[in-house]
């Protein structure tokens, strides 16, 4: 089944049924990362058209800051090789915010060269991920990001700064909030406009996302400076988000039609869905901007292109594909 961009499927008449839970933003801000976070863990590469036209329909949607690409070395990520190719391709999305991901100094110079004015360093809160991520202790790639975030920030560029393992990780096991805190901290005192908090391996569950968040902001972090990325390993991400929510986040991480994991730990499964957080959003009233019908349309058709089924239940259960 192929969708044109301006098709949708049929969403249900007056569902999912709005009720509103009180101390909930009324809005959120959804950072789409299919594109980049959920393309870059697939087997095979995905032509630079396709990705375009991805790009293109998640727009047509609704959404309006989608993570475009990566500039990192090709034969470090091969699915994200065609950066320099993919991003002018975007260059019509109007009122779309494109974040692009840098791992380095190069990386930097890359995509200022194309005029990306968003971009996003990508940092670890343990030293086993840091080492398998960027062959580099937490310290060291920090000292590697701080060049990196001012002379952005000197551009004129946004940075965001995702913060990998907050919650557990496959190595070292929990986490202790105190060492979160510590990166979260450099990467504000670098210069970052916005952290998104990672639960890379998917173990984080309600209380400790509580937890977590309560900490920074006691400690001085502005609910405005985080974000949240949840995977869906243990079925947990709906109701991580929904705690993250109650501490004042709202900016939330989600892969259209639940692409992707992570090449640098196995164990990590696939995003939060799109489809699955914008289902329950609009079900306690809060503005995401997002229609939800051409949404899954979109990752139907991605899946097609794919070969293969998309894991979001709001998605199979809109498409009626099993």
């Amino acid at each position: 089944m192929t969708t044109e961009p301006s098709e949708r499927l049929p969403v249900p008449e007056g569902l999912p049924m709005t009720v509103e839970v009180a101390n909930l933003p009324t809005r959120v801000r959804i950072h789409e990362v299919g594109a980049r976070d959920g393309l870059q863990n697939e087997q095979s590469v995905v032509p630079v058209e396709v990705k375009s036209e991805f790009i293109h329909r998640l727009s047509g949607a609704g959404l309006r800051t989608i993570e475009a690409t990566s500039f990192v070395r090709p034969d470090w990520v091969p699915q994200l090789a065609d950066a320099e190719e993919l991003y002018p391709l975007l260059a019509d999305l109007s009122g779309v915010r494109l974040p692009v991901l840098v791992p380095n100094a190069r990386g930097l110079d890359r995509a200022l060269a194309l005029g990306a004015r968003e971009i996003a360093v990508f940092a670890s809160a343990t030293e086993s991920f840091a080492k398998a991520n960027l062959n580099r202790t937490v310290d060291e790639s920090l000292a590697l990001f701080e060049p990196v975030v001012a002379r952005a920030k000197r551009s004129g560029a946004t940075v965001r700064g995702y913060l990998s393992m907050c919650f557990g990780d496959p190595w070292e096991g929990p986490v202790p909030p105190a060492q979160v805190l510590r990166v979260c901290r450099r990467l504000i005192d670098f210069g970052c406009d916005e952290l998104s908090l990672g639960d890379t391996i998917g173990v984080a569950t309600p209380g400790h996302v509580a937890s977590l968040i309560g900490g920074l902001l006691a400690e001085g972090l502005r609910p405005d400076q985080l974000a949240v990325h949840f995977h869906d390993t243990y079925g947990q991400a709906l109701s991580n988000t929904l705690a993250a929510l109650q501490r004042g986040v709202t900016t939330v991480d989600a892969s259209a039609g639940g692409l992707g994991g992570c090449p640098f730990a196995k164990s990590a499964t696939g995003n939060l869905a799109t489809e699955d957080l914008v289902w329950m959003l609009h079900g306690l009233g809060i503005e995401t901007g997002v229609d939800l019908g051409r949404l899954t349309a979109t990752s139907v058709w991605m899946a097609d292109q794919l070969g293969r089924p998309s894991p979001s239940r709001t998605v199979r259960a809109l498409s009626h594909k099993e």
